[in-house]
């Protein structure tokens, strides 16, 4: 048990692909994805306190009410913790396709399983929580599949780079899986070993043989995004521009720190009213 404050990163998960390849009786969607995380986090400290709350900062916070259903507070009791004070620092945008609310759950977890000396909580419990905060407490480069909860690590990743962009519109993801026309999509090849031979080998692969299923549904829910991805994959030396998870974040992959802050900087001078961030996937 720790006496001083912990804190974890939230890391930003991008989804390089997603096949949507089935839907269960219950409503849940069956998908294939490869997740990998971004070193663009919000942050989640946590001390010792009388009671449980929740104080949210951070430059993306306001939109965010420290609320009974807040996934950091729903991640504190699923822990069982009843004494804690939780600052979630904000800096990845809200409804954003990039796992900032699962992520922030995952962080949650770390932190008071190391605040507290609790165990984590089991697999059918973190699901619960959400479908994307499995990947996010694993915090590795996975293949997602199932609704969440089959993960299986991919081999290493040849380094890159990436430039994320938001347009600043929330999407909904309840309004883009309605919007979906078909549910029962083909799902990811495997990803063979030549693939991971560089940067431009690996996006070519993903841009050739892997798709994201969701983005024709959310450009209808939110037809900036379509904007969004033309700015991207004009900028040079991008190798592959795509959206992440339901959206509205896209994704832009580079091989080099140098180029994905020059296109980050271009991309903020020609949309000064948008999200543009750059960072390394580890």
């Amino acid at each position: 048990m720790a006496t001083d404050p912990v804190g974890e990163a939230a890391p930003a998960k991008l989804n390089l692909c997603l096949h949507v390849t089935g839907r269960r009786a219950d409503g849940y969607h069956l998908l294939d994805s490869l997740v990998v995380f971004a070193d663009v986090a919000d942050r989640v400290s946590a001390t010792q306190g009388q009671g449980l709350s929740l104080t949210v900062t951070g430059p993306e916070g306001a939109g965010l009410a420290a609320e009974p259903d807040n996934l950091v507070l729903r991640a504190a009791r699923t822990m069982g913790v009843t004494d804690a004070a939780l600052i979630l620092e904000k800096l990845l945008p809200v409804a954003s396709g990039i796992g900032g609310g699962s992520a922030d759950a995952a962080a949650t977890l770390r932190a008071l399983a190391r605040l507290t000396g609790r165990p984590l909580p089991g697999s059918e419990d973190v699901l619960r929580l959400g479908a994307d905060v499995p990947v996010c407490l694993a915090g590795r480069p996975a293949r997602m599949s199932g609704i969440g909860e089959v993960l299986a690590s991919l081999p290493p990743l040849p380094p890159l780079w990436c430039v994320l962009v938001n347009p600043r519109l929330p999407v909904p993801t309840p309004q883009v899986f309605a919007a979906l026309a078909r549910h029962d999509n083909p799902p990811l090849p495997d990803l063979p070993p030549a693939a991971l031979a560089s940067a431009e080998s690996f996006a070519a692969w993903l841009a050739n043989h892997t798709r994201n299923d969701l983005i024709p549904p959310a450009s209808t829910v939110a037809p900036v995004l379509v904007e969004v991805q033309s700015a991207l994959a004009a900028t040079p030396a991008c190798l592959l521009a795509r959206m992440s998870g339901s959206g509205g974040t896209h994704f832009g992959l580079f091989a080099s720190a140098a180029a994905a802050e020059a296109a980050a900087r271009s991309l903020a001078a020609a949309h000064p009213g948008w999200w543009i961030t750059s960072g390394k996937i580890p």
